[in-house]
């Protein structure tokens, strides 16, 4: 027997059916799905010193469970001393199980972890169902180990769902467990 994720489970199970009778879908293809999560941080310290590219690419893919690759500038800007083709940053994109394996462990073990929460903000939607979060550093990951760590950084978290609108698409993220703040 295959092994499927617990939160994948669920949206097959409990989700699909819920959203289908909130929303009038005719068909269960209708119903928003997330298609990917994109995991970005920002290095600009890494100008200087080509060390923190590879301390993020290792702590990102710890954090994600799939290999990070560096993000490299497009352009050159002279007041920033950058030029084209400097990793600036690290980015991993995760589909199917191992986002829905990350999800889980997002919702139910990292975001309990940040301090004073009372909730993400639901204020990162883009008018066409896609969700952005930022976290202010990545301690909260259980995966990442303190001593080890040279400097606390933040990263976004994109959720690209097929959602045709951010109404759907809030509906869909609540439903998954993702802690939205009362309205």
């Amino acid at each position: 027997m295959a092994y499927t994720p617990r939160i994948k489970e669920k949206y097959l199970n409990e989700i699909i059916p819920a959203l289908m009778e909130e929303f009038n879908y005719k068909n269960r293809m209708q119903v928003p799905r997330i298609l990917k999560m994109s995991l970005n941080q920002g290095l600009g310290i890494a100008i200087t010193d080509r060390k923190y590219i590879d301390t993020g690419i290792n702590e990102m893919t710890m954090i994600a469970g799939q290999k990070a690759v560096a993000t490299l500038s497009k352009k050159d800007i002279s007041n920033f001393k950058l030029r084209k083709g400097n990793p600036v940053g690290v980015r991993v994109t995760l589909r199917g199980d191992k986002m829905y394996e990350f999800l889980d462990r997002l919702i139910s073990v990292s975001l309990p972890r940040v301090r004073d929460f009372r909730g993400i903000n639901d204020k990162g939607f883009d008018g066409r169902g896609n969700y952005t979060m930022g976290v202010t550093e990545q301690l909260i990951f259980p995966e990442i180990d303190i001593d080890k760590l040279t400097r606390i950084n933040g990263m976004d978290i994109t959720f690209v769902t097929s959602a045709p609108n951010d109404r759907e698409a809030y509906a869909l993220l609540k439903a998954f467990g993702l802690p939205f703040k009362n309205k």
